[in-house]
């Protein structure tokens, strides 16, 4: 059957196509690691992950395809609704919840954006937009694992936070079709979708502080690395100036994010 390429990504962008009811996309060194995860999850019920079909003979991945939207840059108006973000939330929440049933250890994981405090389940560590699943504007699935390694799962809610809010400032966000919002409130929102207690609200915002710090770390790496499509990220988001300028306005607006958290 004829390939469609799938929109969106940035490491894998242009390389992963759909088939039918399938996905094709590269493997990497942590596949198996990845296939044996996902496995687990839907034989455990959970069918908020893909469904792992094997390996082809030209050494891409198979899995099964899911249905729905897909939201890429300049992300339409309907995933911008607090709703959207509320059932990103609870999807997470339940994703982590079945993840706990798995044992990483004896598998290889990426360490490109693992929690440096390490942890005991497997986090997706990338819930961006394009790669949540969406039905009717309801979250119903993640998708595009490669950064998965075990964690806290509170830092997972951190990195997804940051990246669907935004934590971001007016410069940087309406370039990916972020409208005017409300953001301490929405991340009053994600905690509370989630279920996050006083005590992992408070350790959700100083991670937060310490993620915004180190802003752009992992991009920095890829276009050292000389990756092509991270280098026209960085050139076209501005470079370096575009994390400072994300730190300058956290710390401008800290007070306004801790207060929505107490």
């Amino acid at each position: 059957m004829e390939e469609q390429q799938l929109d969106g990504g940035v490491a894998n962008a242009g390389k992963v196509v759909r088939v039918g009811n399938h996905v094709l996309r590269p493997a990497n060194e942590f596949s198996a690691s990845i296939r044996a995860f996902l496995l687990a999850m839907r034989a455990d019920g959970f069918d908020g992950v893909p469904e792992p079909l094997g390996v082809d003979r030209d050494g891409r991945e198979r899995f099964g395809f899911i249905e729905g939207d897909v939201p890429i840059p300049p992300y339409p108006e309907w995933v911008q609704r607090d709703q959207a973000l509320a059932s990103v939330a609870r999807l997470l929440r339940r994703f982590h919840q079945a993840a706990a049933a798995f044992d990483p250890s004896g598998w290889t994981w990426s360490d490109e954006m693992v929690d440096p405090a390490g942890g005991g389940i497997v986090l997706h560590n990338d819930v961006c937009l394009e790669n949540v699943v969406f039905r009717d504007g309801v979250a119903v699935a993640l998708i595009d694992f490669d950064f998965a390694a075990p964690g806290r799962a509170i830092f997972d809610v951190v990195q997804f936070a940051r990246m669907c809010i935004p934590v971001d400032d007016d410069v940087n966000a309406p370039r990916l079709g972020w409208r005017p919002s409300d953001k301490p409130g929405r991340l009053r929102l994600v905690v509370d979708a989630y279920g996050l207690d006083a005590e992992q609200r408070a350790q959700l915002l100083a991670l937060l502080d310490h993620s915004i710090e180190r802003g752009g770390q992992f991009v920095r790496r890829r276009v050292e690395a000389g990756d092509p499509n991270f280098i026209a990220m960085w050139n076209e988001m501005g470079g370096a100036e575009r994390f400072e300028r994300r730190r300058r306005w956290w710390l401008d607006r800290y007070e306004d994010f801790a207060d929505a958290l107490r």
